[in-house]
């Protein structure tokens, strides 16, 4: 049961058509007071039908529902009263708050007005007491709107949760996959100081000893037996890094590059609640891998921490332009630029998120500047040299 509920709630059309369903059925109950029992089903039928489209098209079905019933209204005052006055007319409370939480106040609001103006013309044309007909209906619909308001806020709020956690879980695979990155790194240094020492050592004591092999036979051996102590050194710690490479590792996660990659991630703070504003020129899609993941961090670490540290109300703006010989991209915020919330940037107090950003731009050869503006703003600004189709070299 709770598998089909869950099913169920990503099928707007068939629940909503099941609900109609259920209010024709509950409509059929005063079947027995009409004098007319084909007209009654009849109109039944045309009132509960939009109901069916109300989440999948909210403002048709709204509307159609409104003018079905004041045909029915007219309909019933001619030929059977029990026509006009039904349960099924209930849905029009449910479009007003499908309205209000799906399509906005605004046109929420006109419709407001036609649900007054054809609660007027139903007490005229009905020849009811109007006042009381007005305020318990006009309660109704004011209860409806207050619903919509605080289901709508709930829903805004569980939203806001869910992208803000989406961007948690990004910023922790994105850390994890930096502490990977630098473990690899540590790992590839030490492999290359090991392996470049002792083949170092090796070659010059076997050039020493075959120089020394015959007029310095004890020296000659001396050489060899050093040679041998490097090679079992350096075998020894091969093994231990192989070691540590072979142990289990999930799967890298790469971000989308180039263009895909920044608008992804601009898409993201958005959902999160953080206005921003992307400005792209100039080709970003075949740029060399190395260049597009260094830009696509900087942008990411820079949004992050806006998001993280920056003043409520923030916006963020993402100039990315890429030249003949490099790629600039400049990621400004409205938050506070005050020098004293500089460090708390990045890092949270540590400086780590700046100091990482430099590292990576720094590796690619280019340079970065983070800081305060005049105007009170904060900008990071990077600057990231193209290799050169010729050489590859940056």
């Amino acid at each position: 049961m709770r598998k089909f509920s869950l099913w169920l709630r990503g099928q707007p059309l068939i629940a909503d058509s099941l609900l109609a369903l259920v209010v024709f059925g509950l409509d059929l109950l005063n079947l027995g007071q009409s004098h007319s029992r084909t007209l009654y089903v009849a109109t039944g039928v045309v009132v509960c039908l939009p109901a069916a489209l109300r989440r999948v098209r909210p403002v048709l079905s709204a509307w159609t529902l409104l003018a079905v019933t004041v045909v029915v209204v007219l309909v019933g005052a001619r030929y059977d009263e029990a026509t006009a006055v039904r349960p099924a007319l209930v849905l029009l409370v449910l479009a007003l708050y499908t309205l209000v939480a799906y399509a906005g106040r605004r046109r929420a609001l006109w419709y407001s007005a036609g649900l007054i103006a054809e609660l007027i013309l139903e007490s005229v044309v009905l020849d009811r007491a109007m006042l009381e007909n007005v305020l318990l209906t006009i309660s109704l619909y004011a209860l409806s709107w207050i619903t919509a308001e605080f289901l709508g806020a709930r829903r805004a709020y569980d939203r806001e949760v869910a992208a803000r956690l989406e961007v948690a879980e990004s910023d922790r695979d994105r850390r994890a996959e930096d502490a990977v990155a630098q473990e690899r790194t540590r790992i590839a240094r030490e492999l290359h100081d090991v392996v470049a020492h002792a083949v170092s050592v090796m070659i010059v004591q076997a050039d020493g000893a075959s120089y020394a092999l015959h007029s310095n036979p004890e020296r000659a051996e001396r050489a060899l037996e050093n040679i041998a102590a490097t090679g079992r050194a350096a075998l020894a710690e091969l093994r231990r890094t192989v070691v540590l490479l072979r142990a289990p590792q999930a799967p890298e996660r790469l971000p989308a590059h180039g263009t895909a990659g920044v608008a992804e991630l601009a898409e993201l703070m958005r959902r999160a609640g953080l206005p921003v504003r992307l400005d792209l020129h100039g080709e970003l899609d075949d740029i060399a891998p190395s260049v597009s993941l260094g830009l696509h961090r900087v942008v990411q670490e820079s949004l992050t921490n806006v998001l993280r540290h920056a003043n409520p109300g923030a916006e963020a703006r993402v100039v990315v332009r890429r030249g003949e010989r490099e790629v600039a991209v400049t990621v400004t915020d409205t938050g506070t630029g005050s020098p004293a919330a500089g460090p708390a940037r990045f890092g949270s107090g540590s400086g780590t998120g700046l100091l990482g950003m430099r590292e990576r731009v720094a590796v690619l050869g280019g340079t970065l500047e983070a800081g305060p503006a005049a105007d009170g703003t904060w900008a990071v600004r990077a600057v990231l040299p193209l290799p050169d189709p010729d050489t590859g070299a940056h």
